[in-house]
Formats: structure tokens, C-alpha cells, sequence
């Protein structure tokens, strides 16, 4: 799996672009990409009558705050496909929008207060009217941290976009 920015960006303008046309709304909670999905969605002129807020939730803690069970996170770990439904579920139902995208991952060392940490390993989810889908990928070794998060979010942002083009007017 390779990607340029360039590509990730124009992505994210036609999910932006998607969901104005189609008048829904998209929320975030992010872990791993610390709040880069939020920023790209929001590049696209028009964007804020589609995103009315986002959570970046870096800790375990955060996350249970904004909703996320903390019985998700002890029965199945933090870096987990259930854990990512979670997150999209919980920031879907704090902005009553139509779609939730939670995304949760390491990227980088594994983090030593999670066991469950693998480097790479991403998980991300998409919660709609339709309910809830999650993924997960395996990241290969990349040259930089950023290169890693615009990876994951080109991951989750394909899932995105196809439960967008699903969704009628």
C-alpha cells in the first residue's frame, strides 16, 4: 500500500465534497492520526456544514470520556476493531451525525501502556444509519510518522467514502 499526499487529499475533498452535495454530516474520533482526518476533511471550502466538531482521543482515558465503554477497551484492547467501532459509534451519537469515523493505531514504537500495541497494526471504523463497519490494516515500515498517518487515513478514508456513496439523498 503506497500513497502520495497528493492523492490522500484529493480523497478527502471528494468525500467533503460528497457529503455536502448530499447534505449529511461526518464526525471523528482519532487516536493514532491525531486529528489529521478532522484537519482534511475541513480543507475543503463548504466544509463546515458537514463536520460539526471531532475528538482527538490519544489516551485510553479520552477516550472513555468521550464515550467510548471502558469494558470495550479491557475486554478487547484499545488497538482493536471493536475499540474502533466504538469510537465511531460514540462520536457519531455526541454530534447526532450521520456518519462516525473512529480510527485507532500504532504507528511507530509500540506504546508500553498498551500490551496490546503492534507497530502498524491500524483499525478504523465507520458507523452510519446503515450501522457500523470496521476494518484493520497492517501498515508497512514507512520513512516518517506523518507518511504513516496520511497511510491510515487514505485506509479509513476509502471505507468513508464508499458508506457515503452508499447512503442516498
Amino acid at each position: 500500500m503506497n500513497i502520495s499526499a497528493e492523492k490522500v487529499y484529493s480523497l478527502y475533498r471528494d468525500i467533503t465534497e460528497t457529503l455536502i452535495g448530499k447534505g449529511l454530516t461526518v464526525t471523528t474520533m482519532e487516536s493514532c492520526t491525531a486529528g489529521l482526518i478532522a484537519s482534511l476533511i475541513t480543507d475543503t471550502d463548504g466544509s463546515s456544514a458537514v463536520i460539526k466538531g471531532a475528538f482527538v482521543t490519544y489516551s485510553n482515558e479520552a477516550k472513555v470520556r468521550q464515550g467510548v465503554p471502558a469494558e470495550v477497551i479491557e475486554r478487547y484492547g484499545v488497538y482493536s476493531e471493536q475499540t474502533a467501532a466504538a469510537m465511531a459509534e460514540a462520536c457519531r451519537r455526541a454530534y447526532s451525525a450521520d456518519f462516525g469515523l473512529g480510527i485507532t493505531g500504532t504507528l511507530g514504537r509500540p506504546d508500553p501502556a498498551n500490551p496490546d500495541s503492534v507497530s502498524g497494526e491500524v483499525y478504523y471504523a465507520v458507523a452510519s444509519p446503515e450501522g457500523t463497519e470496521s476494518f484493520g490494516v497492517d501498515l508497512p515500515p514507512l520513512p516518517d510518522r506523518r507518511s504513516c498517518k496520511l497511510m491510515a487515513a487514505a485506509a479509513a478514508g476509502e471505507r468513508l467514502f464508499a458508506a457515503i456513496e452508499r447512503t442516498g439523498t
